[in-house]
């Protein structure tokens, strides 16, 4: 028996809808309106509702997506060759803090258990991060890792993990240019992030452009709390091994002296014990990849509803993506909670355009291969589907590449939209929680952080059954609400911050490589 023919239109107004059936609908498919396919149109892809003319907007999520390039006759496939992209909205006359300002209800009583550090903020891990200046040094550093993961960690029972941050910076670049500070901020903030416990430990080559204490310069280092009891605390001094120090004599020289210095880290590690905290504590970044035309219907909606009730319990969220969210910047300057959070945002948008121009191409080269395999047309579509992971509470604050977060509620943090630049930015923002949504399948991970991945798809769901944490398909499939793939996840993202349960990419230990914007020129 053929199953139902499912279609998804997610506004009365709008003249196509999505197949939710797997497999796609065959052409001559009789929908329950009554209308009957010409074409044979895949799954997640659109299907035209009505004739429409040429040159007529194409609408979805009622917004137009796109004119059509020649007449299309209801029950057509439509897909990116006969659509026609619109223009981006130009950044003047935005409406500035326009919507209404309806205060979410607060949401008391939510815990978790997590590691305060002597700063006031939280880790949902404990792990000793090993920063790295400059990339000559990785080669040493991951040799070191690998005997420090294998001789000492096993020692330290309350330590989670030894990371190194790897990154391609620190020389050969214009490390005085305006925009070297993009980098900089970058990692020394993520050198900074909450489930590292405080502890800097610092391995550099010597003859970089990057030194140490330019990295983390005066200032920058935090209080280490040296008994573990909160009752002494002190400017922690910057503990760094140089590898071009006349001190080390051959290659394990260099290797015993970052286990060495590891272990001092790790000895007061050791030492932190996980404790209650309100739920606000949480710094949580949400992030979408190999999206699809079900993550707007699905995942990103419900992650959506989860940020609501994140914000609503005093915590921290972040969405970014900046070519993602461009074509919704409207929606956005006017949820926002004053004029200047609005023109924060529009300047960020303005600094994205022109560093697009500089590389002679624009928003339209966002979209993959893939994001159109699974039915988004192009980045009008895929953009009405990203801002959704925002919810609806007002927009608080805005962040600059590799600022650090410095504030509750909903904030905009401004990243490009490539999912690693993007995951090691909400890093060094302070994130202590990832969600990351997919509706074609990537197994992205950071060591840094718990990464919880949602499907779009039941069907990606089932094939991917020990790699995706959440499966947000029930909502197309119709066995599960919005609001209950909200409350899943929130729930879950308490335990995973407790440590109760791990996620799959933790699981694997899949960890994708920190990715450094670096908007400055290389020389």
């Amino acid at each position: 028996m053929a199953p139902t023919p499912l279609t998804i239109r997610m506004h009365e107004r709008d003249n196509v809808a999505i197949v939710a059936n797997d497999g796609g609908l065959p052409a001559g498919t009789a929908l329950p309106s009554g209308l009957v396919l010409v074409d044979k149109v895949p799954q997640g892809h659109k299907v035209a509702l009505e004739d429409i003319a040429a040159d007529a907007p194409i609408r979805r999520y009622d917004v137009v997506i796109g004119t059509a390039l020649k007449p299309i006759p209801a029950g057509s496939w439509v897909h990116e060759r006969l659509l026609r992209m619109p223009d981006a909205r130009s950044l003047e006359g935005l409406p500035l803090a326009t919507a209404p300002k309806n205060a979410l209800p607060p949401l008391a009583g939510y815990t978790f258990e997590g590691y305060r550090n002597a700063d006031g903020s939280v880790g949902t891990r404990n792990i000793l991060a090993i920063t790295q200046t400059v990339q000559c040094v990785a080669g040493v550093t991951a040799f070191a890792l690998q005997r420090i993961k294998a001789e000492l960690l096993p020692r330290y029972p309350n330590v989670d993990d030894v990371v190194a941050l790897e990154h391609g910076y620190g020389c050969g670049v214009a490390i005085d240019a305006p925009d070297a500070v993009v980098p900089i901020r970058t990692l020394r903030n993520i050198s900074l992030n909450p489930n590292f416990g405080g502890e800097l430990m610092v391995v550099s080559l010597g003859c970089e452009k990057l030194q140490p204490e330019r990295l983390l310069p005066p200032g920058s280092v935090p209080i280490v709390d040296t008994r573990g009891d909160g009752a002494n605390t002190t400017d922690a001094a910057l503990d760094v091994v140089c590898l071009q120090h006349e001190s080390h004599v051959g290659f394990m020289a260099m290797v015993e002296s970052i286990m060495r210095q590891a272990e001092v880290h790790l000895a007061r590690l050791d030492q932190r014990r996980r404790e209650t905290v309100p739920a606000s504590e949480l710094v949580v970044g949400v992030q979408c990849g190999g999206s699809d035309a079900f993550s707007g219907v699905t995942a990103n909606p419900a992650v959506g509803y989860c940020t609501d009730l994140l914000v609503r319990a005093g915590a921290s969220v972040m969405f970014s993506e900046t070519t993602e969210v461009r074509d919704g910047i409207a929606q956005l300057t006017a949820r926002a909670t004053t004029p200047e959070v609005a023109q924060a945002m529009i300047r960020e948008m303005a600094w994205y355009d022109a560093y697009l121009q500089r590389g002679a191409v624009d928003r339209s080269a966002n979209t993959t291969p893939g994001n159109k395999a699974g039915g988004l047309s192009n980045i009008v579509e895929k953009a009405m589907g990203s801002i959704v992971k925002s919810g609806s509470a007002p927009i608080a604050n805005v962040l600059a590449p590799g600022e650090k977060l410095k504030a509750k509620g909903l904030t905009y943090a401004a990243t490009p939209a490539s999912d690693f630049i993007c995951g090691t930015l909400q890093l060094a923002a302070g994130m202590n929680l990832h969600v990351f949504t997919t509706g074609r399948g990537t197994p992205y991970g950071l060591a840094e952080v718990p990464v919880i991945k949602v499907a779009t798809r039941s069907e990606l769901a089932r094939r991917w059954h020990d790699l995706m944490d959440i499966n947000a398909g029930t909502i197309a499939d119709g066995t599960a609400t919005i609001e209950e793939v909200g409350w899943q996840l929130f729930h879950f993202m308490l335990d995973v911050a407790s440590g109760r349960q791990k996620t799959w990419a933790e699981r694997w230990k899949l960890h994708n490589a920190l990715v450094l914007f670096n908007p400055a020129p290389v020389t």
